[in-house]
C-alpha cells in the first residue's frame, strides 16, 4: 500500500489541500490571544464579609469561624485561609485543579446562605464571594492625580467614569482602586457637648439618619391630573448637615453644629496612594482568563484620549505600568528565534544537499506544519505565548526530518536510473511506513507530558499538544506534498552540472568524513580509555544534575518590582504613612526608576492597616 500515491497522481488536489491548511493556519494565527504564559486557572474563591466596628477577634469568632465551618464540607477543597481585621474578614478557598470553578462557586454560595442565620444580625450586607486567579497580576496600572482638585473629586472621575467604562471593555475582569477617597460628610461630635445637653451618641446617629432621606413619598391622584410627591430630604454636603436638629432641650432645638464639627471628608481617610511623590488614585486592571493581553491593553489605551478630553484639564491621567510591553518584547524575541531557527535549518539543508530544488521541497514542510499548528491551537483555546512558541522552535528540527528522508529515498531511486514519476512512486512506497512510524514514535515521547498532573501539567499541556500537532502535520506533509513536489520538480542526477561551490563543498565534506574515520578508528583501538571517559562523563552529569539550581520557571526581567512592607501591630495610620514615605523617597532617588506607586491602609485585598499586602510598589525600570 502506497499512502503517497493518491497525492502524487493528483497534484491539483494536493495543492488545494495544502493551500487550505495554510489558509486555516493564517486565520488561526490572527485570532490567537497573546500572553506571556499559558492560561492556568487556579480554582480559587475569595469570600469577604464586613461588620463595621467589630474587632479582629470578634470577626474571627463570630463571622470567620461560622463560615469556615460550612465551607469545610465542600468537596474538593484543598486549603482554606482567613484574614481578620477591624470590621473585615476575608476567606480564601483553594480547590484542587480537577474541581470546576463554577460548580465550586455555587457550593460556596449555598454554604453562605446556610450560614446566614448564624451570622451577626447587624451586618450591613451578607458575605460576598468572587472567583479570583491569584497568579493573574494586573495588566495595566493607571494613576489619576490633580494639583488643585480635592482627591474626592478625582476619585469620582476614577470610580464612576473611568473604572466603569474600562470594565465594559471586552476582556477586562475587574478594576481595583487603590487609595480610594470617596466623598463623605463627617460629624465629629464633642463628648462634653453631648454630656452637657444630655444627648447620647445614638440620638445623633438617629437624627442624621432621619434628616437625610430619599424615599418614595407617593402620588396624588386627581380627576384630571396626577402629581408625584418628591421628598427633598437628601443632604449632599457638610453645610447642609450643620443646621440639622438633633433634639430639643428646654424647648430649644439643638443643632448638629452645636455638638461638634461637621466637615467635608472621605469615607475612609486611613487609606492613601501615591504616584511617584504625588497623592493619587491608582486603578489596577485585570484581564479575564484566556483573553489577549495585548489586545485588551490596546483597547483600554484607545479610550485614554477620550477620558482626558472629558475630564478637567487639572486632572492628570498617567500610565503607571503596562504589562503588554514586556509581553510584546518577549513574544517578539521568541518569534525572531523561531524565524532564525527556520532559516538555519533551511541553510543546513542547502549546504548538505547543494541543490536549490531539493532544498525547497523539504523546506516547505516547515511553514506548512507550523502554520497549521496555529489553527489547531486556536480551536483548542490556546494562546500565543512563550511556552507554545518554544514548542514550535523545538519542532523545527523534527518536522523537516520526515521530508528529508522521503526526498533522499526518492533521489536514491532516481540515481538508479528510474524516471522522476516512477522514482517518486517507488521511493514513497518504500519509505511511507517508516515515516509513519517515525512520526508516531516522536509524538509518543510527549504523551507522558500531556498527562502530567498538577500545576506543572497544566502549564506544559499546551507545550505537548503544540509540538505533537506540528510533528503529526509534518508527517502528513511528508507523505503528501513532499513526494508530489519530487515527482514534478526534481531533476535526474545525470542532467545536473556541478558548479564551483559544489566542488568546494564536496572537498570539505570529504575532509570531514576523513576526520571522522580517523577519530572512529582511534576510539576503537583504545576501548578501555573510551569506557573510562564515558563513565566519568556519566558521573559528572549526575553530579551536575544535583548541583544545578532548580526552579519552577526561568526568571524573566519584566522591568517591574513589587515590594511589600509590614509594620508592628497597632501602628497608627500617620506613622505608617511616615515610614512608607521614607521608603518611597529612597526609590525616588534611583535614576533607573521610571515611575512607581505606593499605597498604605486597609482596603481591597489588604485587610490590615499595618501592611501593604496586595498593594504592590510598581517600578517600571528603564533598561
Amino acid at each position: 500500500m502506497n499512502i503517497a500515491e493518491i497525492f502524487i497522481r493528483r497534484p491539483v488536489m494536493t495543492t488545494l489541500v495544502m493551500m487550505a491548511i495554510l489558509l486555516f493556519g493564517i486565520i488561526g494565527y490572527k485570532l490567537l490571544p497573546v500572553s506571556d504564559l499559558p492560561n492556568v486557572d487556579f480554582p480559587t474563591i475569595l469570600v469577604s464579609a464586613n461588620l463595621p466596628g467589630a474587632s479582629p477577634e470578634t470577626m474571627a469568632s463570630a463571622v470567620a469561624t461560622t463560615l469556615e465551618r460550612q465551607f469545610s464540607t465542600i468537596a474538593g477543597l484543598d486549603s482554606m485561609t482567613s484574614t481578620n481585621a477591624q470590621g473585615n474578614t476575608q476567606i480564601t478557598l483553594q480547590f484542587n485543579l480537577s474541581r470546576d470553578i463554577d460548580a465550586a462557586a455555587q457550593d460556596v454560595q449555598a454554604m453562605i446562605a446556610k450560614a446566614a442565620r448564624q451570622l451577626p444580625q447587624d451586618m450591613p450586607s451578607p458575605p460576598s464571594y468572587q472567583k479570583v486567579n491569584p497568579a493573574d497580576q494586573p495588566i495595566l496600572y493607571l494613576a489619576l492625580s490633580s494639583p488643585t482638585l480635592p482627591l474626592s473629586t478625582v476619585n469620582e472621575y476614577a470610580d464612576t467614569f473611568i473604572a466603569q467604562r474600562i470594565s465594559m471593555v471586552s476582556g477586562v475582569a475587574q478594576v481595583q482602586i487603590f487609595g480610594s477617597q470617596k466623598y463623605a460628610v463627617r460629624a465629629q461630635v464633642d463628648p462634653k457637648a453631648l454630656a452637657s445637653r444630655g444627648i447620647g451618641i445614638d440620638e445623633v446617629a438617629d437624627a442624621v439618619e432621619r434628616g437625610n432621606v430619599n424615599l418614595p413619598t407617593g402620588t396624588l391622584w386627581g380627576t384630571d391630573k396626577a402629581f408625584t410627591i418628591k421628598a427633598t430630604g437628601q443632604l449632599y454636603n457638610a453645610a447642609a448637615y450643620r443646621p440639622l436638629i438633633v433634639a430639643y432641650r428646654n424647648g430649644s432645638p439643638v443643632h448638629l453644629e452645636e455638638l461638634g464639627r461637621v466637615i467635608d471628608s472621605v469615607e475612609n481617610d486611613k487609606v492613601a496612594s501615591w504616584y511617584n511623590d504625588t497623592r493619587a488614585i491608582v486603578l489596577a486592571i485585570q484581564r479575564q482568563p484566556g483573553t489577549n493581553t495585548v489586545e485588551v491593553v490596546d483597547s483600554i489605551k484607545s479610550l485614554l484620549p477620550t477620558f482626558r478630553a472629558q475630564m478637567p484639564a487639572s486632572i492628570d491621567l498617567n500610565i503607571l505600568y503596562d504589562r503588554s510591553v514586556s509581553i510584546r518584547n518577549s513574544v517578539n524575541d521568541v518569534k525572531f528565534t523561531l524565524m532564525l531557527a527556520i532559516f538555519l535549518v533551511v541553510m543546513v539543508i542547502f549546504l548538505f544537499l547543494r541543490n536549490i530544488s531539493a532544498t525547497i521541497i523539504p523546506s516547505l514542510a516547515l511553514p506548512t506544519s507550523i502554520i497549521f499548528t496555529f489553527a489547531v491551537m486556536y480551536l483548542l483555546g490556546y494562546s500565543l505565548d512563550n511556552i507554545s512558541l518554544m514548542a514550535l522552535i523545538l519542532a523545527v528540527g523534527f518536522v523537516v526530518d520526515d521530508a528529508i528522508v522521503m526526498l533522499e529515498n526518492i533521489v536514491r531511486h532516481m540515481e538508479r536510473g528510474e524516471g522522476v514519476l516512477e522514482a517518486a512512486l517507488n521511493g514513497s512506497k518504500e519509505i511511507g511506513f517508516t515515516i509513519l512510524s517515525m512520526t508516531l514514535s516522536l509524538v509518543a515521547v510527549f504523551i507522558p507530558v500531556l498527562f502530567m498532573g498538577g500545576i506543572l501539567g497544566r502549564l506544559l499541556h499546551e507545550f505537548a499538544v503544540t509540538i505533537g500537532t506540528a510533528i503529526l502535520v509534518s508527517g502528513f506533509v511528508s507523505l503528501s506534498l513532499t513526494p508530489m513536489l519530487c515527482s514534478r520538480f526534481l531533476r535526474p542526477p545525470a542532467t545536473e552540472k556541478h558548479g564551483r561551490l559544489y566542488m568546494i563543498s564536496e572537498r570539505f565534506f570529504e575532509g570531514m568524513l576523513h576526520i571522522y574515520e580517523r577519530s572512529l578508528t582511534f576510539v576503537l583501538k583504545h576501548k578501555r580509555p573510551t569506557m573510562i571517559i564515558t563513565g566519568l562523563t556519566l558521573i559528572a552529569t549526575v553530579y551536575l544534575l544535583s548541583a544545578i539550581p532548580k526552579g519552577f520557571l526561568p526568571s524573566e526581567d519584566t522591568g517591574r518590582i513589587s515590594a511589600f512592607t509590614e509594620a508592628q501591630q497597632g501602628i497608627s495610620f500617620d506613622s505608617m504613612v511616615k515610614h512608607q514615605q521614607a521608603l518611597a523617597s529612597i526609590v525616588r532617588e534611583d535614576p533607573n526608576v521610571d515611575s512607581f506607586m505606593s499605597s498604605v491602609g486597609a482596603g481591597g485585598a489588604n485587610v490590615a492597616s499595618n501592611s501593604m499586602i496586595g498593594k504592590p510598589l510598581v517600578l517600571p525600570v528603564r533598561l
